[in-house]
């Protein structure tokens, strides 16, 4: 199945994403990733946006905890939600 992983980063907090970017990428292209990148304010990363497939929600949801962003802190806000593919 595949899900949503919508996260939002906590204000301030553009260094932490540059440097953790490299971990973060490294984790996103060794696991089964749909589609990926960070949302922009400004011209800034402040988000992301992941669709991953994983065999259900808790898994999607572990995924999501196992992302080096994640470990550093950087988000104000994740949210995991089944997702469903129309186009592309």
């Amino acid at each position: 199945m595949l899900y949503a992983v919508i996260c939002r980063d906590k204000p301030g907090h553009l260094p932490t994403r540059l440097d953790t970017r490299e971990r973060h990428v490294a984790y996103l292209k060794s696991t089964p990733v749909v589609l990926a990148g960070p949302f922009l304010e400004n011209g800034e990363m402040c988000g992301s946006l992941v669709v991953v497939e994983q065999p259900d929600l808790e898994a999607a949801q572990e995924w999501a905890a196992g992302d080096p962003y994640a470990a550093a802190g950087l988000f104000e806000s994740v949210s995991v939600t089944e997702w469903k593919r129309v186009i592309g």
